[in-house]
């Protein structure tokens, strides 16, 4: 099983990339998060065309997400999170094997709860987020997404210059850490990419050269529960995704398992 995440920063715009990903990797699983799309208006047709189901949950504008599946899918859930009906989760299941596709809030900039409303979401996002994997502790599960969160010193390319900046601060780290040894998952991506080996998945938009200056992080991941840690058998990041014409400052990540 092929499962890639992939933030596209509005389908609309990558709508092209997103059939170039499925034609070159053709995976079984496809989780797209930032779609900005309403559910009536999502290309369900056009994936259709291509040999798969669709599954959304969307809103004008803003977040969204969506699993695309070869093979129909069962128990389709979207819930919201902070009592917001912001599109941040869709789950599913496949061969008994439950997939969850998130997209946690970036924060803002300021990373105080006290001063800053958003940060102050996002980790109560987080919180919310630990509650409902315990609950699935002893099922087999996926999780990946869009987590906004470089969780380990070396996921960015300066953990000194970014430590005071929101993705990569210490109270984030820890929840996102917490979260993962709370619920028994192993960080799939990291279990086969370490540096110094490139492991970002994000560059921002302001970096004109971004394999020059390669002032990356890693904020986009895929866990497995602890059924099947034993079943991993690859990951790559689809680096080139990010030189393509007006990509998204996100790109894919890949994870095989046997399953």
């Amino acid at each position: 099983m092929k499962v890639i995440s992939w933030n596209v920063n509005s389908i609309r715009a990558r709508l092209e990339q997103v059939f170039d990903l499925i034609k070159e990797e053709s995976p079984c699983l496809l989780c797209l998060q930032e779609t900005k799309i309403v559910d009536n208006q999502f290309p369900k047709e056009s994936f259709s065309e291509l040999g798969y189901y669709s599954y959304f949950n969307g809103m004008p504008s803003y977040n969204g997400v969506a699993i695309l599946s070869k093979k129909k899918l069962t128990n389709i859930s979207s819930l919201n999170f902070c009592g917001k009906k912001d599109a941040r989760h869709i789950s599913a299941e496949k061969s008994k094997v439950e997939l969850i596709n998130i997209y946690v809030p970036a924060g803002g900039e300021v990373p105080d709860p006290g001063l800053n409303p958003k940060f102050d979401h996002k980790l109560t996002f987080l919180d919310e987020l630990n509650k409902l994997l315990k609950k699935k502790r002893n099922k087999t599960a996926i999780v990946c997404g869009d987590l906004n969160i470089a969780p380990h010193k070396d996921d960015v390319w300066s953990h000194k210059s970014l430590q005071n900046v929101v993705s990569h601060t210490e109270v984030e780290r820890d929840r996102l850490k917490k979260i993962i040894e709370e619920n028994d998952f192993t960080d799939a991506i990291r279990y086969f990419l370490n540096p110094t080996e490139n492991i970002f998945t994000w560059w921002s938009y302001r970096s004109p050269n971004f394999e020059k200056n390669n002032r990356g992080r890693r904020l986009d991941h895929i866990w497995v529960s602890k059924a099947l840690s034993n079943n991993l058998t690859n990951a790559k990041i689809l680096k080139n995704f990010r030189k393509k014409k007006k990509p998204s400052d996100h790109v894919p990540i890949c994870l095989e398992l046997n399953i």
